[in-house]
């Protein structure tokens, strides 16, 4: 299945049916009267998030959605059907923009969110509604409202707890596949990984969370180098990054700020975000040199990193266990002191 996390649709819900003009003609009722009922409600357009998708391909080739028109209003005073709605059934962390890509209208984060998009019209009112001790025969009806439509934008934002970042050839799909049974592209050539991939990390019955891996970044990624920062908004949920570093390579603190500086470049709350710095690939190096790059590391970052191998496992379970950590922090219930005030008359 290709991966899509973006694309334009057009919407429209449905025109309100016209109220109906009709007179009762029966045998033995003298003064009949009107009896037009009035039009049904358009349909409506909503859109929902819903489980088992992870890819906004389905609205790749169909791309104009439009609900249901309501009945026409009939004699005997016989309301017209309701026009049927049109649902748009999306992947959680769905976000939906308006046409200018910048006016949020919609944030569907959580399993079984259901948001309308656009109202139906309402129907018309028969000639029945219009009767009264002056006007006892109305000869007229209102039409339907009109729909509404528009065309708004679809993002995706995986939902993950951990996202890893690094340059390319660092290491990150392989310490995927080694941390879960995600089976991601794995190749000796930078930018293997094209699009974001998901991995969900088990290390115990109590402690599991989704691990997210996005396509790698290269100095002036912000500026559309590389394949860019377009990735980076699948990481805006996560607790923590996980940033990876080639300890084989020359310059290790060059690398991490690289990585710094366009994850600030990028914004979107990424550069505040709790971060565990590793040096992968230590199986290569011997003692001395491990001990160097990680000072090295240090110096630049003022933190101690891990020292990981995803081929052999050297630490990796060390710093899923840490991540994990920074998850649950976050997942944590607020103390007392942190709870908002509950106002009591």
């Amino acid at each position: 299945m290709k991966f899509l996390d973006q694309c334009k649709i057009y919407i429209r819900s449905g025109d309100g049916g016209a109220g109906a003009v009709s007179f009762r003609r029966e045998k033995f009722i003298e003064y009949g009267g009107p009896d037009g009922g009035d039009g049904g409600r358009g349909g409506d357009v909503w859109i929902e998030s819903v489980e088992g998708l992870n890819t906004l391909i389905d609205y790749r080739y169909h791309q104009h959605f439009k609900a249901g028109t309501g009945g026409h209003g009939m004699g005997r005073n016989r309301t017209g059907a309701g026009g049927a709605d049109a649902i748009l059934r999306v992947p959680v962390g769905t976000q939906v923009f308006d046409e200018d890509q910048e006016t949020l209208i919609a944030d569907l984060d959580q399993v079984g969110m259901r948001i309308r998009l656009a109202a139906g019209g309402n129907g018309g009112f028969g000639n029945a509604y219009f009767k009264g001790p002056i006007n006892q025969a109305p000869k007229h009806a209102n039409p339907g409202l009109p729909g509404q439509d528009s065309w708004i934008w679809l993002r995706l934002k995986l939902i993950a707890d951990v996202g890893l970042v690094g340059l390319p050839n660092a290491g990150k799909s392989t310490f995927l596949a080694a941390s879960s049974a995600a089976t991601p592209k794995i190749a000796d050539y930078p930018f293997t990984t094209l699009t974001p991939n998901l991995g969900v990390v088990d290390l115990s019955s109590n402690e599991r969370f989704v691990i997210a891996d996005v396509p790698g970044l290269i100095e002036g990624a912000s500026e559309g180098a590389g394949l860019g920062t377009r990735f980076l908004g699948h990481l805006e949920r996560t607790a923590v990054l996980i940033h990876l570093i080639d300890a084989t390579q020359a310059k290790p603190a060059a690398a991490w700020r690289t990585i710094r500086k366009e994850l600030a470049a990028y914004g979107g709350g990424l550069e505040d975000k709790a971060e565990l710095i590793a040096l992968n690939k230590v199986d290569a190096l011997d003692g001395p040199a491990r001990t160097k790059v990680a000072q090295a590391i240090k110096r630049a970052a003022g933190v101690k990193p891990f020292l990981i191998s995803a081929v052999s496992g050297e630490g990796v379970r060390d710093l899923l266990r840490a991540a994990h950590a920074k998850v649950r922090l976050r997942d944590a219930p607020p103390t007392e002191s942190e709870a908002p005030e509950i106002w009591r008359p």
